[in-house]
């Protein structure tokens, strides 16, 4: 006899038989194969597992959404034969996560030690910086002026205070203190550099700038060498005082640093440079940032003034700035 029955009329508990009886049909079809298998032994005398409880009407669904009763657990439906499931392998131990938590480590280790190795060089620049910075303080007292040394060639086209030192037994490469342009190189080869001054109490001994905490010795010559000392005067530029261009360079992040902050002059701030006889005050007119081929601030002028150079910017260095300052009392002529 058919019962059919939409689904909402069915009770919980015809509901909770009907999944019973499914999943009870499900695993009696399991054991049957694992049985043909071997893979299942019945012990006489254990009861069997999951006894068929009493025979109760057992609903079904069939396709159009009604149900089916059966009497007896023999009329329920056999389900197809389906492949054995396969058995549960236990997770492996995640390796993986293991790996990439000790590359983490490892990178941040190595951050970290990138990091002490940046401060340390630092720190280290810093004491060298000031050990030679004490070293040119105490040149400032004493009597004897500093050995002149000639204009190195690479003066000609490039600017001085240059980064790169020279290497003995060759001439300067392209990129040492600036690349040199193609129609300066002719001025390299008919380069004659001008005679040593002879020292004497006129010649530039120390150079204040209140503005920025300057107060430095001046040695004559600008090359690698005389810059290590001190504030290089251009040989062949004027004399403090003197009418035309006194050309002075130091560098700015090595070799005490004293010109590392010539970017935060303006115009008016003073600049005193001292002889033996007499000091001299020039006032600042103007700052620019040019390129290190742009030679022509070092050109002669026909008034007294002084042209402070350095690299720039800072720790980047592939700029000069430069500072024009003129005499605050410059000599008159006699009519």
């Amino acid at each position: 006899m058919t019962d059919r029955r939409p689904v909402e009329n069915l009770s919980l508990d015809e509901l909770e038989s009907l999944l019973y009886r499914k999943k009870r049909a499900t695993r009696q079809q399991r054991l049957l194969r694992l049985k043909k298998a071997g893979r299942v032994v019945e012990v006489a005398g254990l009861p069997a597992p999951h006894p068929i409880p009493p025979a109760l009407t057992r609903p079904r669904l069939i396709p159009n959404g009604a149900l089916r009763h059966y009497a007896t657990a023999d009329e329920l439906p056999t389900t197809p034969d389906l492949p054995d499931e396969p058995a549960p392998t236990r997770r492996p131990i995640q390796f993986r996560w293991v790996f990439n938590q000790l590359l983490l480590f490892v990178e941040i280790v190595g951050v970290i030690g990138f990091l002490v190795v940046l401060i340390s060089l630092w720190e280290t620049r810093q004491e060298l910086n000031a050990e030679v910075a004490a070293a040119q303080e105490s040149q400032s007292i004493t009597v004897a002026l500093p050995t002149p040394m000639p204009t190195p060639i690479i003066g000609v086209v490039v600017l001085p205070s240059g980064h790169r030192p020279p290497v003995a037994g060759r001439p300067p490469e392209q990129g040492e203190a600036g690349d040199i342009p193609e129609h300066l190189r002719p001025f390299i080869n008919n380069y004659v550099p001008p005679p040593l001054p002879t020292p004497g109490p006129e010649q530039a001994r120390l150079i204040e700038i209140p503005a920025i905490g300057v107060n430095r010795v001046i040695v004559a010559g600008d090359d690698w060498e005389q810059l290590k000392k001190g504030v290089g005067h251009h040989i062949g530029s004027a004399q403090p005082g003197q009418i035309g261009n006194m050309v002075l360079s130091a560098h700015n992040d090595i070799f005490g640093e004293i010109f590392r902050h010539l970017d935060k002059l303006k115009p008016g701030d003073e600049i005193i440079v001292s002889t033996e006889i007499q000091s001299y005050t020039y006032i600042v007119r103007e700052i620019k940032v040019v390129e290190p081929t742009d030679v022509w601030v070092m050109e002669p002028t026909d008034y007294p003034g002084t042209t402070l150079i350095s690299c720039y910017p800072y720790q980047v260095n592939n700029k000069r700035i430069v500072v024009f300052a003129d005499l605050a009392d410059p000599p008159t002529s006699d009519i």
